[in-house]
């Protein structure tokens, strides 16, 4: 919206758990540019609101999330609406092989821009571990590091909305400000939440993975990974929430005795290495 303000172009997000009336409206009016949701957008699409006959180009951003299977069926029928000219774009940080593969059924001899894995850990962004030895050591090491993770803005991710909230009220116990965020919230709730750490009202967010894509906050100059993430294409998902727009950043891994393997994992698969966390944390943010 920002570009079209200067360029003349209209656009609409068009997302789930949003007014269907808005969309109706907005779609309505006509726009050049509509960014959505699967789910939002196949609805528009197939009670006739988004005319797809003028479409030049449809782009999958996060495209090993979108092709998973709970929006696949989603995207396909999307595609079947597209006139037959139409340009697929398909982008994503990481994309697992069985995905590439997917591709096939609606790309006809794309051109690949592929990554080496090994050049995909960002440059200027450091990487440490934490030895915590047990799970419930973790709470009061990142008490410890509250200082350091205030010093600007800092990301924490745990792999369950339980453990968030868990981690969220205890912290808050500890009389520790911070703010939360999880698949289960309700858009404008996020929305708000959102607009108060983009803000920096807020200097500390504790979040799922609903936050490791495509999220980015200027003043982020450190990750936390409270918990190490299930998928190894997560891992460099979340680190690069900091260190956005060529400036420095860091992330921590908490490890316990049973997370080593997994870390070990990490490092092999994106050929980089992890190593302690030195004493002068402060001075590298």
């Amino acid at each position: 919206m920002a570009l079209g303000d200067y360029m003349n172009v209209q656009c609409h997000a068009c997302i789930g758990g949003t007014s269907v009336g808005d969309d109706i409206r907005k779609l309505g009016r006509g726009q050049h540019v509509v960014s959505g949701t699967p789910g939002r957008v196949k609805d528009m699409i197939k009670r006739r609101f988004l005319d797809t006959r003028h479409v030049k180009m449809i782009i999958l951003d996060e495209a090993d999330t979108l092709l998973e299977q709970g929006h696949q069926q989603d995207i396909y029928e999307i595609y079947r609406y597209l006139p037959p000219a139409t340009q697929v774009v398909v982008v994503s940080a990481t994309l697992p092989n069985d995905v590439l593969q997917l591709t096939s059924k609606f790309m006809t001899d794309p051109v690949r821009i592929l990554v080496k894995r090994d050049e995909l850990t960002l440059e200027g962004l450091k990487q440490y571990f934490i030895a915590v030895e047990k799970e419930d050591w973790k709470f009061d090491t990142l008490c410890d590091l509250y200082d350091t993770l205030t010093i600007t803005q800092a990301v924490i991710f745990c792999n369950t909305r339980r453990k968030v909230d868990w981690l969220t009220d205890k912290m808050k116990e500890a009389n520790f400000t911070v703010v939360s965020m999880h698949g289960e919230m309700e858009q404008k709730q996020r929305n708000e939440i959102m607009q108060e750490f983009r803000q920096g009202n807020s200097r500390v967010l504790i979040s799922t993975d609903v936050w490791a894509r495509g999220i980015d906050v200027q003043q982020v100059s450190l990750v936390i990974n409270y918990d190490l993430p299930n998928s190894r294409e997560n891992y460099i998902h979340r680190i690069g929430r900091s260190g956005r727009f060529g400036r420095k950043g860091v992330a921590i891994n908490f490890v316990t005795d049973d997370e080593v393997q997994i870390l070990h994992d990490i490092e092999q698969y994106y050929s980089t290495q992890i190593d302690e966390m030195p004493m002068n944390i402060n001075e590298m943010l």
